[in-house]
């Protein structure tokens, strides 16, 4: 977790994210927005499809006219410097991999975990640039080896030394470790076995927290409550869930079936992450979205079992997101009981359902 941030440095960083909105919005940058709990700026460029991500942290320690001065020639730099490398060579060594939910705009990316995908981004010293789509064609090469090259600049860092019984780790980001990025790497979370004291189970509730304990240990069960609370807070946030590995190594959902004491714990992270993504998705409608998205609600609790609804009022077509049940005016119904009245929506992700009508009753 990052330290807290005093009332005078927060006015300080809100005058320098205001400063530097007002520089880019000037330049033409429309769409710049101000992330306080980042303290990062985000805009993209005439052009571009991709967001471009500037940290602010460099040009706080300049006052008056000297910051003023920075924020003009660094506006000026974004004006006239393409936001990516031309060249392979000079991009490669400077791409990483990164894990998140759905980003605004359409940059390069690939599905790897339920509402998760794996993208890649320019690391430079001060922003942070997601690869589009057709970038890999003007640098010569594929997605695949884009991908590829991300993942190898990661440093695949393991934890010296063994825990004698089981512990919790903290990996906190200062901006350059990628931390929750290295469980996009095959086998890294299964090294870490000898530092947690048992089989790691990892949490990544947001970019710079990432939590690792044993399986079965007694952190584990106040773990989802902590990254629940990291993740609803979060101006960052990834994901509430839990994740172990396969006998590949990669990456997966962490298990708990019906009996085990973990059991609402995943379903409950499960199902806050379907509801965040729904909810993203549905802040951010395409402009020809077919008709209007319904809302996804959280129910339940660890006595009845965690569930997700879809609402709809039965009335005029919608787009139902996959839910375990929905509520069609007052009426509640299994999700099976509704699956054979709809058909997918083409282009959205997560997945959306066209429902025309329902039987009357």
């Amino acid at each position: 977790m990052g330290r807290r941030v005093g009332l005078l440095e927060r006015i300080a960083r809100a005058r320098l994210g205001g400063q530097v909105i007002r520089r880019l919005r000037r330049a033409g940058f429309t769409d710049a927005r101000y992330d306080a709990r980042g303290f990062r700026v985000r805009f993209t460029a005439d052009g571009d499809e991709t967001p471009t991500i500037l940290e602010l942290a460099p040009l706080l320690a300049a006052r008056g006219r000297r910051r003023r001065g920075q924020v003009d020639r660094f506006v000026a730099g974004l004006v006239t410097t393409p936001r990516l490398p031309l060249d392979w060579a000079e991009a490669r060594p400077l791409l990483r991999p990164v894990l998140r939910g759905g980003t605004p705009g359409l940059p390069l990316r690939r599905p790897v975990l339920p509402f998760l995908f794996e993208y890649v981004v320019v690391d430079l010293p001060d922003t942070m640039t997601y690869v589009g789509p057709d970038q890999p064609a003007g640098w010569g090469v594929s997605a695949e080896e884009v991908f590829a090259a991300a993942r190898a600049n990661l440093s695949g860092a393991v934890l010296h030394g063994v825990a004698s019984e089981p512990v919790v780790v903290r990996f906190v980001d200062d901006g350059d470790a990628y931390w929750t990025s290295h469980l996009l790497l095959e086998h890294w979370l299964e090294r870490m076995e000898g530092q947690v004291g048992g089989t790691p189970v990892a949490f990544a509730p947001e970019r710079g927290t990432l939590l690792v304990t044993a399986d079965g240990s007694e952190h584990l069960r106040g773990l989802f409550t902590q990254a629940e609370e990291i993740y609803a807070a979060s101006s960052r946030p990834i994901t509430p869930m839990a994740y172990g590995y396969d006998e590949y190594g990669c990456t997966v959902p962490y298990k708990a079936p019906s009996g085990h004491p973990l059991h609402q714990a995943v379903r409950r992270a499960e199902r806050v992450l379907a509801v965040h993504e729904y909810t993203r998705q549905a802040l951010q409608p395409p402009e020809a979205a077919a008709a209007p998205m319904a809302e996804l609600r959280l129910m339940g609790s660890d006595e009845q079992g965690w569930r997700t609804r879809a609402v709809w009022d039965g009335k005029e077509p919608a787009l139902l997101p996959e839910a375990d049940e929905v509520q069609i005016g007052d009426q509640v119904c299994a999700w099976r009981e509704v699956l054979p009245h709809l058909r997918v929506a083409a282009g959205y992700e997560p997945t959306r359902w066209v429902i025309d009508s329902w039987p009357a009753t």
